[in-house]
Protein backbone atom coordinates (compact mmCIF):
# COMPACT_ATOMS: atom_id res chain seq x y z
CA UNK A 1 0.00 0.00 0.00
CA UNK A 2 0.88 3.34 -0.76
CA UNK A 3 3.15 5.13 2.71
CA UNK A 4 1.92 8.34 3.88
CA UNK A 5 3.85 10.94 4.82
CA UNK A 6 3.05 12.94 7.93
CA UNK A 7 4.59 16.52 8.20
CA UNK A 8 4.85 16.84 11.90
CA UNK A 9 8.00 19.76 12.19
CA UNK A 10 10.37 20.57 10.57
CA UNK A 11 11.15 22.24 6.66
CA UNK A 12 7.56 21.42 5.11
CA UNK A 13 9.54 21.88 1.76
CA UNK A 14 11.76 19.11 2.47
CA UNK A 15 8.84 16.61 3.73
CA UNK A 16 7.25 17.26 0.75
CA UNK A 17 10.37 16.69 -1.54
CA UNK A 18 10.70 13.12 -0.04
CA UNK A 19 7.37 12.41 -0.23
CA UNK A 20 7.40 13.27 -4.01
CA UNK A 21 10.72 10.97 -4.42
CA UNK A 22 9.17 8.00 -2.79
CA UNK A 23 5.97 8.36 -4.20
CA UNK A 24 4.09 8.74 -0.61
CA UNK A 25 1.14 10.23 -0.24
CA UNK A 26 1.23 13.37 2.19
CA UNK A 27 -0.81 13.56 5.08
CA UNK A 28 -2.38 16.00 7.34
CA UNK A 29 -2.71 15.73 10.74
CA UNK A 30 -3.91 18.37 13.54
CA UNK A 31 -2.61 19.26 16.53
CA UNK A 32 -3.36 21.84 19.20
CA UNK A 33 -2.88 22.76 22.46
CA UNK A 34 -5.92 22.76 25.31
CA UNK A 35 -6.03 25.68 27.93
CA UNK A 36 -4.26 23.79 30.30
CA UNK A 37 -1.72 23.47 28.10
CA UNK A 38 -2.58 19.36 27.19
CA UNK A 39 -2.16 18.44 23.29
CA UNK A 40 -5.05 17.54 20.84
CA UNK A 41 -4.43 15.51 18.33
CA UNK A 42 -6.21 13.88 15.24
CA UNK A 43 -5.03 12.39 12.07
CA UNK A 44 -6.77 13.86 9.02
CA UNK A 45 -5.68 10.91 6.55
CA UNK A 46 -6.94 7.53 6.71
CA UNK A 47 -3.71 5.26 8.07
CA UNK A 48 -5.20 1.73 8.72
CA UNK A 49 -2.97 -0.64 7.02
CA UNK A 50 -0.78 1.81 5.61
CA UNK A 51 3.22 2.37 6.32
CA UNK A 52 2.83 5.80 8.23
CA UNK A 53 5.99 8.45 8.07
CA UNK A 54 6.29 10.66 10.46
CA UNK A 55 8.93 13.70 9.43
CA UNK A 56 10.41 16.21 11.43
CA UNK A 57 13.34 17.57 13.45
CA UNK A 58 13.94 17.24 17.09
CA UNK A 59 15.09 20.73 17.80
CA UNK A 60 13.73 21.95 20.51
CA UNK A 61 12.52 18.24 21.85
CA UNK A 62 10.75 18.91 25.13
CA UNK A 63 8.04 20.70 23.11
CA UNK A 64 8.14 18.30 20.01
CA UNK A 65 8.31 14.73 21.58
CA UNK A 66 4.89 14.68 23.04
CA UNK A 67 3.36 15.48 19.55
CA UNK A 68 5.50 12.94 17.81
CA UNK A 69 4.48 10.09 20.24
CA UNK A 70 1.03 10.61 20.58
CA UNK A 71 0.72 10.75 16.67
CA UNK A 72 2.95 7.27 16.12
CA UNK A 73 0.37 5.79 19.38
CA UNK A 74 -2.83 7.16 17.35
CA UNK A 75 -1.85 5.97 13.92
CA UNK A 76 -0.88 2.17 15.82
CA UNK A 77 -4.03 2.29 17.32
CA UNK A 78 -6.05 3.14 14.10
CA UNK A 79 -4.06 0.26 12.31
CA UNK A 80 -1.30 1.34 10.56
CA UNK A 81 0.87 -1.10 9.15
CA UNK A 82 4.11 0.32 10.63
CA UNK A 83 5.33 3.71 11.87
CA UNK A 84 8.87 4.96 11.10
CA UNK A 85 10.80 8.38 11.66
CA UNK A 86 12.25 10.69 9.57
CA UNK A 87 14.18 13.19 11.90
CA UNK A 88 16.99 14.97 9.88
CA UNK A 89 18.03 16.35 13.10
CA UNK A 90 18.16 13.95 16.62
CA UNK A 91 18.08 15.22 19.51
CA UNK A 92 19.27 13.97 22.99
CA UNK A 93 22.83 12.64 21.99
CA UNK A 94 24.68 15.20 23.97
CA UNK A 95 24.53 13.75 27.42
CA UNK A 96 26.14 10.45 26.68
CA UNK A 97 27.64 9.49 30.28
CA UNK A 98 27.33 10.77 33.67
CA UNK A 99 29.97 13.62 34.53
CA UNK A 100 29.14 14.04 37.81
CA UNK A 101 27.73 11.78 40.16
CA UNK A 102 23.82 12.22 40.17
CA UNK A 103 23.20 13.13 36.26
CA UNK A 104 20.49 11.64 34.18
CA UNK A 105 22.39 9.99 30.91
CA UNK A 106 19.55 11.43 28.42
CA UNK A 107 20.97 10.13 25.43
CA UNK A 108 20.14 6.57 26.69
CA UNK A 109 16.74 7.33 28.82
CA UNK A 110 15.69 9.42 25.41
CA UNK A 111 16.80 6.47 22.91
CA UNK A 112 14.17 4.13 25.16
CA UNK A 113 11.17 6.25 25.00
CA UNK A 114 11.65 6.92 21.00
CA UNK A 115 13.11 3.03 20.35
CA UNK A 116 9.70 2.26 22.15
CA UNK A 117 7.26 4.74 19.83
CA UNK A 118 8.29 3.80 16.72
CA UNK A 119 9.56 0.72 14.32
CA UNK A 120 12.44 2.65 12.63
CA UNK A 121 14.48 5.94 12.62
CA UNK A 122 16.02 7.89 9.39
CA UNK A 123 18.38 10.73 10.97
CA UNK A 124 21.42 12.78 9.52
CA UNK A 125 24.58 12.99 11.11
CA UNK A 126 23.73 12.38 14.84
CA UNK A 127 26.13 13.79 17.49
CA UNK A 128 27.92 10.72 18.45
CA UNK A 129 30.79 11.02 20.41
CA UNK A 130 31.19 8.05 23.24
CA UNK A 131 28.64 5.85 21.42
CA UNK A 132 30.28 4.07 18.02
CA UNK A 133 26.61 3.67 16.34
CA UNK A 134 23.24 4.48 17.26
CA UNK A 135 22.46 0.93 17.88
CA UNK A 136 24.08 1.33 21.14
CA UNK A 137 20.72 2.56 22.70
CA UNK A 138 18.29 3.09 20.15
CA UNK A 139 16.69 -1.12 20.16
CA UNK A 140 15.13 -0.30 16.48
CA UNK A 141 16.36 -0.63 12.80
CA UNK A 142 18.39 3.31 12.25
CA UNK A 143 19.35 4.80 9.29
CA UNK A 144 22.48 7.74 9.38
CA UNK A 145 22.77 9.73 6.26
CA UNK A 146 26.12 11.69 6.02
CA UNK A 147 26.57 15.00 5.08
CA UNK A 148 30.00 14.93 4.17
CA UNK A 149 29.31 14.22 0.46
CA UNK A 150 26.76 16.79 -0.26
CA UNK A 151 29.23 19.81 2.28
CA UNK A 152 31.98 18.46 -0.17
CA UNK A 153 30.40 19.42 -3.36
CA UNK A 154 28.75 22.99 -2.13
CA UNK A 155 32.79 23.51 -0.92
CA UNK A 156 33.69 22.73 -4.69
CA UNK A 157 31.03 25.05 -5.70
CA UNK A 158 31.30 28.35 -4.09
CA UNK A 159 34.36 28.61 -2.07
CA UNK A 160 37.61 29.43 -3.21
CA UNK A 161 40.74 27.92 -2.34
CA UNK A 162 39.41 26.51 0.62
CA UNK A 163 40.96 25.42 4.24
CA UNK A 164 38.81 23.25 6.06
CA UNK A 165 39.13 23.65 9.58
CA UNK A 166 37.48 21.26 11.99
CA UNK A 167 36.41 22.07 15.82
CA UNK A 168 38.21 19.57 17.87
CA UNK A 169 39.88 15.80 17.74
CA UNK A 170 36.55 14.41 17.78
CA UNK A 171 35.58 15.75 14.40
CA UNK A 172 38.92 14.37 12.69
CA UNK A 173 37.87 11.74 10.78
CA UNK A 174 34.71 13.69 9.74
CA UNK A 175 36.90 16.26 8.55
CA UNK A 176 39.12 14.51 6.91
CA UNK A 177 36.30 12.66 4.96
CA UNK A 178 34.68 15.80 3.94
CA UNK A 179 39.00 17.30 2.76
CA UNK A 180 38.99 13.94 0.84
CA UNK A 181 36.02 14.32 -1.05
CA UNK A 182 36.67 18.11 -1.77
CA UNK A 183 40.33 17.19 -2.73
CA UNK A 184 41.13 20.27 -0.34
CA UNK A 185 43.87 20.69 2.98
CA UNK A 186 42.53 20.56 5.93
CA UNK A 187 43.52 20.92 10.03
CA UNK A 188 41.95 19.93 13.39
CA UNK A 189 41.76 22.41 16.29
CA UNK A 190 42.45 21.96 19.58
CA UNK A 191 39.57 22.60 21.75
CA UNK A 192 39.23 23.08 25.90
CA UNK A 193 36.05 23.47 27.12
CA UNK A 194 35.51 25.03 30.32
CA UNK A 195 31.71 25.17 30.62
CA UNK A 196 28.50 25.38 27.77
CA UNK A 197 29.52 28.78 26.75
CA UNK A 198 33.49 28.90 28.00
CA UNK A 199 35.75 27.50 24.82
CA UNK A 200 39.38 27.59 24.03
CA UNK A 201 40.82 26.50 21.06
CA UNK A 202 44.09 26.91 18.88
CA UNK A 203 44.82 26.15 15.25
CA UNK A 204 48.37 24.17 14.86
CA UNK A 205 50.29 26.07 12.03
CA UNK A 206 47.20 28.30 10.17
CA UNK A 207 49.46 30.99 9.13
CA UNK A 208 51.13 28.82 6.47
CA UNK A 209 47.38 28.96 4.86
CA UNK A 210 46.78 32.87 4.70
CA UNK A 211 46.29 32.17 0.88
CA UNK A 212 43.24 30.04 1.49
CA UNK A 213 39.76 30.55 2.49
CA UNK A 214 38.83 28.79 6.13
CA UNK A 215 36.03 26.86 6.23
CA UNK A 216 34.96 25.89 9.73
CA UNK A 217 33.26 22.33 9.74
CA UNK A 218 31.18 21.26 12.75
CA UNK A 219 28.35 19.29 13.06
CA UNK A 220 25.91 21.38 15.25
CA UNK A 221 25.94 24.48 16.01
CA UNK A 222 23.87 25.47 19.26
CA UNK A 223 25.76 28.57 21.66
CA UNK A 224 27.90 29.01 18.97
CA UNK A 225 30.93 29.04 21.24
CA UNK A 226 33.23 27.40 19.46
CA UNK A 227 32.81 28.89 16.14
CA UNK A 228 33.31 31.83 17.36
CA UNK A 229 36.31 31.44 19.48
CA UNK A 230 37.67 30.02 16.24
CA UNK A 231 36.88 32.88 14.10
CA UNK A 232 38.41 35.57 16.71
CA UNK A 233 41.62 33.06 16.74
CA UNK A 234 41.98 33.07 12.84
CA UNK A 235 41.24 36.71 12.76
CA UNK A 236 44.42 37.35 14.85
CA UNK A 237 46.36 35.28 12.59
CA UNK A 238 45.40 37.66 9.60
CA UNK A 239 43.55 34.65 7.74
CA UNK A 240 40.36 35.58 4.93
CA UNK A 241 36.88 36.06 6.87
CA UNK A 242 35.61 32.42 7.03
CA UNK A 243 33.15 30.52 6.01
CA UNK A 244 31.07 28.46 8.89
CA UNK A 245 29.19 25.17 7.38
CA UNK A 246 27.10 23.61 10.09
CA UNK A 247 25.27 20.35 9.67
CA UNK A 248 22.50 21.00 12.04
CA UNK A 249 22.14 24.98 12.80
CA UNK A 250 20.26 24.85 16.30
CA UNK A 251 21.54 28.70 16.84
CA UNK A 252 20.03 29.25 20.67
CA UNK A 253 20.11 32.47 21.67
CA UNK A 254 21.85 35.32 19.54
CA UNK A 255 24.33 32.54 18.45
CA UNK A 256 23.43 33.34 14.45
CA UNK A 257 23.32 36.98 15.00
CA UNK A 258 27.02 36.67 16.56
CA UNK A 259 28.65 34.67 13.87
CA UNK A 260 27.51 37.34 11.67
CA UNK A 261 28.54 40.08 13.38
CA UNK A 262 31.93 37.86 13.63
CA UNK A 263 32.12 38.50 9.89
CA UNK A 264 31.60 34.93 8.84
CA UNK A 265 29.65 33.57 6.18
CA UNK A 266 26.87 30.81 7.51
CA UNK A 267 25.78 27.86 5.82
CA UNK A 268 23.63 24.72 7.09
CA UNK A 269 22.02 21.40 5.39
CA UNK A 270 18.16 22.06 5.77
CA UNK A 271 18.13 19.56 8.92
CA UNK A 272 16.06 22.40 10.60
CA UNK A 273 15.27 24.93 9.10
CA UNK A 274 17.17 28.57 8.91
CA UNK A 275 17.71 31.51 6.52
CA UNK A 276 21.21 29.71 6.21
CA UNK A 277 20.01 26.48 4.73
CA UNK A 278 21.87 25.97 1.76
CA UNK A 279 22.48 22.08 1.43
CA UNK A 280 19.80 19.83 0.22
CA UNK A 281 19.24 16.60 2.17
CA UNK A 282 16.15 15.20 0.56
CA UNK A 283 17.58 12.66 -2.00
CA UNK A 284 19.89 10.60 0.63
CA UNK A 285 17.29 10.74 2.87
CA UNK A 286 14.53 9.80 0.98
CA UNK A 287 16.91 6.38 -0.28
CA UNK A 288 17.12 5.63 3.24
CA UNK A 289 13.78 5.71 3.91
CA UNK A 290 13.20 3.17 1.06
CA UNK A 291 15.15 0.61 2.81
CA UNK A 292 13.34 0.73 5.80
CA UNK A 293 9.92 0.31 4.11
CA UNK A 294 10.54 -2.02 1.27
Amino acid sequence: MTPLLIPMAGDPALARTIADRLGADFGRIEIRRFPDGETYLRHDSAVSGRPVLLFGSLDRPDDKFLPFAFAAAAARDLGAASVGLICPYLAYLRQDRRFAPGEAITSAYFAKLLSSQVDWLVTVDPHLHRYAALGEIYSIPTRVIHAAPLIADWICREVDRPLLIGPDEESAQWVAAVAANAGVPHIVLRKIRSGDRDVEVSAPEVERWRDRTPVLLDDIASTGRTLLATITHLRKKEMRPPVCMVVHGVFAGTAFQELLAAGARVVTCNTVPHETNRIDTAAPLAEAVKDMIR
